[in-house]
């Protein structure tokens, strides 16, 4: 199967979704990319620092957005002789890229792309399609059927065969209409990471209203740390690890624990401090922030760093956890303490947007500065002078081929090959 297609779907998406905004396609040369635009600040999950503009990639034919949003579904071409492809998707965040079994999805702030890789296919989903919402912050597949969450849409499940959309919201359950993580358990339970707590869904029977669970910081005592769960994950044994606002959080056999940079997640502020690279402090543009800050004891931190803010989890099969933290590096909880890595250590940068594994077991580290491949003890980086993007990595997904989608704000980069043996 030929994985070499789908950055190419993404801007054609792009026009799609982009509205006014003009979609170029770029075909990179080793060593050319192009300068990426400085992401919004949001919420610690989704900004970063513009990356230094770089000299711009030979220009190809361009799809513009003269198309005004017509273009949906349609074929797109692309150059296989490149080792790198750069797509511009306008001012639109690239939160996730889902690898399927013969297709690739991107999910944007403007809607999801599910691209064919057999038939060189692309078909744009959003609210046209029945979806709640253009904004996504997840794309897997649940029960078989891929699924979404997304910025105040709640859930949504597609019928493949009827291309509708089923959708999840307050009224079925849902703790809130934000959906930033979902999950299947191996008991088959789905448990739903939202804006105001997370769903635990007993059993999957998600068209049973009483067998919904919605646990929150006062419903668990304070063994949930805080209401905002970005992600879950699935332990060893079957415990559910949460990565929130607040700290990390375990749910095993009933009880909860909880952990937060008083008890060893992240590096402590005096180790980061000459490294953070911008100034972007939350904390300046939100009560809700500035409260949290307050309640670390960072208030007195007038930059971005909030090692309690858990944006990126993975667990390994070992049972050790990995934690993207919000400038306080990465954090590794293994033998019953947490043991956190900073640019002291090799890190491009301290700002952890997410991790992820690939076929080969290979820990993936998307920072504010660069993509890292943890080896051994070290890191292999890679920068928009490796074909990057931006240096912002919120998102990626790994083929059998070796080749890597990366996706910031902005657009996706597709680096054909092995990029790293």
């Amino acid at each position: 199967m030929d994985h070499k297609t789908l950055a190419v779907a993404v801007i054609v998406a792009g026009a799609a979704i982009a509205g006014a905004y003009t979609v170029g396609k770029q075909q990179g040369q080793s060593g050319a990319h192009a300068p990426a635009p400085k992401p919004a600040a949001a919420a610690p999950a989704a900004s970063a620092p513009a990356p230094a503009p770089a000299p711009a990639a030979p220009q190809a034919s361009a799809i513009a957005a003269a198309h005004q949003g017509l273009d949906r579904e349609g074929k797109v071409g692309f150059n296989p002789a490149e080792r790198f492809t750069h797509f511009r998707v306008g001012n639109k965040n690239v939160k996730s890229i889902f690898a399927d079994e013969g297709a690739m999805w991107v999910g944007t702030s403007g809607g999801v792309v599910r691209y064919e890789l057999a038939t060189d296919r692309f078909k744009l989903f959003d609210v046209k399609s029945g979806l709640l919402s253009n904004g996504m912050f997840y794309v897997g597949r649940i029960q078989g059927k891929l699924t979404v969450g997304t910025y105040g849409g709640g859930m949504s499940m597609l019928d493949e065969e009827s291309g509708k959309w089923e959708n999840f919201n307050i009224p079925q359950g849902l703790g809130d209409a934000f959906v930033y993580d979902v999950i299947e358990t191996r008991d088959g339970d789905i448990w739903i990471a939202t804006w105001s707590g997370v769903n635990r869904v007993k059993g999957g029977k998600l068209q049973d209203r009483s067998q919904w669970e919605l646990h929150t910081v006062e419903s668990t005592g304070g063994g949930l740390p805080n209401d905002w769960v970005y992600g879950l994950a699935e332990g060893k044994n079957g415990e559910i690890w949460l990565a929130t606002e607040g700290g990390m959080a375990r749910y095993a056999d009933g009880k909860w624990e909880n952990w937060n940079h008083s008890r060893g997640v992240g590096a402590p502020y005096e180790k980061v401090r000459d490294d953070i690279a911008f100034k972007d402090d939350p904390g300046k543009a939100s009560q809700h922030h500035a409260q949290q800050k307050r309640e670390m004891g960072l208030q007195d931190v007038d930059q971005a760093y909030n090692p309690n803010y858990i944006v990126a989890l993975e667990v390994d099969g070992d049972g050790s956890v990995w934690a993207g933290t919000w400038g306080g590096g990465l954090a590794h909880y293994v033998d019953g303490k947490w043991v956190n890595f900073t640019t002291k250590e090799g890190l491009p940068g301290n700002h952890v947007f997410m991790l992820h594994r690939d076929e080969r077991n290979r820990l993936w580290i998307g920072t504010n500065n660069g993509l890292a491949l943890r080896q051994g003890d070290g890191y292999k980086i890679l920068k928009t002078t490796d074909g990057l993007f931006s240096n912002a990595v919120f998102s990626m997904a790994t083929t059998g081929d070796g080749s890597l989608w990366v996706g910031s704000y902005g657009g996706v980069a597709h680096i054909r090959g092995d990029a790293i043996n």
